[in-house]
Parts: structure tokens; sequence; C-alpha cells
């Protein structure tokens, strides 16, 4: 099961998506687009889960596909 993850980075100005524990795949401005392109990659590739962080990285929401 693939894992993917959408975490604000280090200042807190833009979002990442990551998959399992690589480096970040993309850099958005807006969370909600960050969301949206994780949700669709992790439907893709079923079965999968999102987890989607605070700026403390702390799960704020999880997400099973």
């Amino acid at each position: 099961m693939k894992e993917y993850t959408v975490a604000p980075n280090k200042d807190a100005t833009g979002w990442y998506v990551k998959v399992e524990d690589i480096a970040p795949t993309d850099h958005y401005e807006k969370k909600d687009k960050a969301i949206a392109k994780a949700e669709e990659m992790a439907q893709e590739n079923k079965p999968s889960k999102l987890y989607i962080l605070d700026k403390y990285h702390e799960v704020l929401e999880e997400k099973s596909y």
C-alpha cells in the first residue's frame, strides 16, 4: 500500500506532496491544490492512504483509497 502525504514547507508558505518517504514530488502554493493532486495520485494507485499534516507535521486527516 502506497502512502501519500500533504505537508507544509518549513515556512508554511507552500505545500508539498510526498510519495512514501521519498523527497517531495510537487510543490503547491495552495493547500487545496496539493490535496487535490495527492487524492488523484492515491486514487490512481489503490490501495493507498493519504495523510494531511499540519505545520507541526501531525496528522490532521487520514484517507484510505
